[in-house]
C-alpha cells in the first residue's frame, strides 16, 4: 500500500499535480447579480442586408427556411421553451466570454447564434460593452460592435460575400473568448480554430490557423476542408471534434501572449485522445501578439472526473489562471427524469452535477505537461446567506444548472465575475419551460483567490 501511494505521488508530480487529492473545493459567497431576460434584441445596423433584420430561420432540423416571426418553438431536448424563433432583430445572448475593464465595464461577445456552423447564417457577430448594477439587479448594454469583413481578410468565402458591408456571422466564425487590447479585440473561434483580431470598429484585421508542435489542429467545421468527390475517397484530415476549438483564451499580464485553450481534446493518430493521468487532457497553446505566430509552447488541461469541457479561461496574474469546467447536464436533480433514457417535456433527464471555477498554475516550469490544479469553486453550491440572488430557489444557496458557464474573470483580489451562456432559445436549466436568462453574478472568493 505504502509502495503504490509512493507511485501515485510520483504520478502526480511528473503531471505537474493533477491528481485529484490536490483539488481542494474553496467557500464562494454571492455579493450581488445582475439579469438580462433571455430574449433580449436589438435590431441589426441600418446599412445591413434585409436578410440579416430577423435571425433563426434556418433552426430546424433539416435547416428548412422559415420566415414567419416566432412560429418555430424552441427545444432544449424534449421540453419546449418559451422563446420562439425567429426573431425581429438579433438576439443579445450566447455570452461566451467576458473581460474586466478598468472603469468598472466589461466586454463580452456573443458566440455563433443558434449552435452550428450549418444554422447560423442570419446570427450576426457582436460584442457588447456591459454595466452591471450589483445591488439593484440592473443590467445596461452600452455599446454593441458588429464584426464585419470589409477588406476580405477571411481566408474563405463568407455568408455576406456578396454585400457591400460584409457583416460576419455565425456561418462563417464561432467567436467564444475575448481579450480587448488598445486598438481592438483578440477574439477565439471554434471553427477553425483560429484565433483571429478585429479593430475598435469590429473590422476583420488577422486570422491564424492554429499551429500545435508546427502541425496544424483543425476541427470538422474548419473552411478549408472539402468533402471528397469519390466516396471511397478518405475525408480531409481534422484532429479536433466538431465545436472543439478555442472555448478559452487568456492573456498574459503584459500583454504580449494569448494562450488558447481548446473545449476538446486533441486526437491523435492512433484515434485516441491526448490524456494526463488516465484523464482527458485539453491543450493550452502560446500565442505570441507582437509577430503573430505561434510560440511551439503549450501545456495539457486535464479534465476533472466529471469534467466533459471547459466554459472559459482568463489569466489572475503572470501564472495563474481561472477556468470553467463543466459536464453537459442541466438542472436540478430533485426535477430528475424517473428514466434518463427517457426524456420527458416536464423533467430534467441529465441534471447539473459537475459545475466549477478552478485556479490554475501554468509555469514555465510545467511547459509541456499538466497545468497545477490549486483548487476549485463548486458553482451548484455558492453561499448566498443574505439572498442576494434573484434566481434559483434553494434557501441560502445560489447555484447554476446550465448546461453551459461561459463567463468568468477576476474583478479585484476577492471578487469574480461568473455567467452562463444561455444558447437562446436552447437552453432551460433553471426551469424545465422557460429559457434560460442571462445571469451575471458577483462572487466573493478571496481564500480561492489567494489559494496558492
Amino acid at each position: 500500500m505504502t509502495r503504490l501511494l509512493l507511485a501515485s505521488v510520483a504520478l502526480a508530480t511528473l503531471f505537474g499535480g493533477s491528481a485529484s487529492a490536490e483539488e481542494k473545493a474553496y467557500p464562494a459567497k454571492l455579493v450581488g447579480q445582475a439579469v438580462l431576460p433571455a430574449n433580449t434584441v436589438v435590431a441589426a445596423p441600418a446599412d445591413a442586408p434585409a436578410f440579416l433584420k430577423t435571425s433563426g430561420k434556418f433552426t430546424t432540423p433539416d435547416r428548412k427556411r422559415t420566415e414567419a416571426l416566432g412560429t418555430l418553438p424552441g427545444k432544449d431536448g424534449a421540453r419546449i421553451t418559451d422563446v420562439k424563433l425567429p426573431l425581429d432583430g438579433q438576439p443579445i445572448q450566447g455570452f461566451s466570454g467576458i473581460k474586466t475593464m478598468a472603469d468598472g465595464t466589461f466586454w463580452t461577445l456573443s458566440d455563433n447564434g443558434f449552435g452550428s456552423k450549418a444554422n447560423s447564417s442570419d446570427a450576426m457577430l457582436f460584442l457588447h460593452q456591459m454595466k452591471f448594477d450589483w445591488t439593484g439587479n440592473k443590467t445596461e448594454v452600452l455599446k454593441n460592435v458588429f464584426l464585419s469583413d470589409p477588406n476580405k481578410i477571411a481566408p474563405f468565402p463568407i455568408a455576406m460575400e456578396a454585400s457591400d458591408t460584409r457583416y460576419l456571422t455565425g456561418a462563417d466564425f464561432d467567436i467564444e473568448s475575448i481579450q480587448p487590447v488598445a486598438d481592438g479585440f483578440w477574439l477565439g473561434d471554434e471553427f477553425g480554430p483560429y484565433v483571429i483580431k478585429v479593430d475598435l470598429q469590429g473590422r476583420l484585421t488577422d486570422v491564424v490557423p492554429t499551429l500545435l508542435d508546427g502541425k496544424p489542429v483543425s476541427s470538422p467545421d474548419n473552411p478549408t476542408l472539402t468533402t471528397p468527390a469519390n466516396p471511397a475517397a478518405k475525408m480531409g484530415a481534422f484532429n479536433l471534434k466538431r465545436s472543439g476549438g478555442y472555448e478559452g483564451m487568456a492573456m498574459s499580464k503584459d500583454g504580449s501572449k494569448l494562450y488558447g485553450l481548446l473545449e476538446g481534446a486533441i486526437y491523435k493518430e492512433d484515434g485516441q485522445v491526448e490524456q494526463v493521468d488516465g484523464q482527458t487532457a485539453l491543450r493550452v497553446i502560446e500565442f505570441d501578439v507582437a509577430s503573430k505566430k505561434w510560440t511551439g509552447r503549450s501545456w495539457l488541461y486535464p479534465l476533472s472526473k466529471g469534467g466533459e469541457a471547459i466554459g472559459d479561461f482568463n489569466m489572475i496574474d503572470e501564472t495563474t489562471a481561472l477556468v470553467i469546467e463543466r459536464d453537459n447536464g442541466s438542472g436540478a436533480a430533485d426535477r430528475a427524469c424517473a428514466d434518463p433514457t427517457k426524456p420527458e417535456a416536464t423533467c430534467f433527464n441529465a441534471p447539473a452535477k459537475h459545475k466549477r471555477v478552478y485556479k490554475i498554475e501554468m509555469s514555465d516550469a510545467n511547459v509541456g505537461r499538466a497545468v497545477r490544479k490549486i483548487g476549485y469553486i463548486d458553482l451548484m453550491k455558492i453561499q448566498d446567506p443574505e439572498e442576494k440572488k434573484k434566481a434559483g430557489n434553494i434557501e441560502g444557496i445560489y447555484d447554476m444548472p446550465f448546461v453551459t458557464i461561459e463567463n468568468v474573470d477576476i474583478v479585484d483580489a476577492t471578487h469574480l465575475v461568473i455567467g452562463n451562456d444561455n444558447n437562446l432559445p436552447f437552453s432551460a436549466g433553471r426551469a424545465v419551460d422557460k429559457a434560460d436568462n442571462n445571469e451575471f453574478s458577483l462572487i466573493e472568493a478571496g481564500e480561492f483567490l489567494a489559494a496558492k
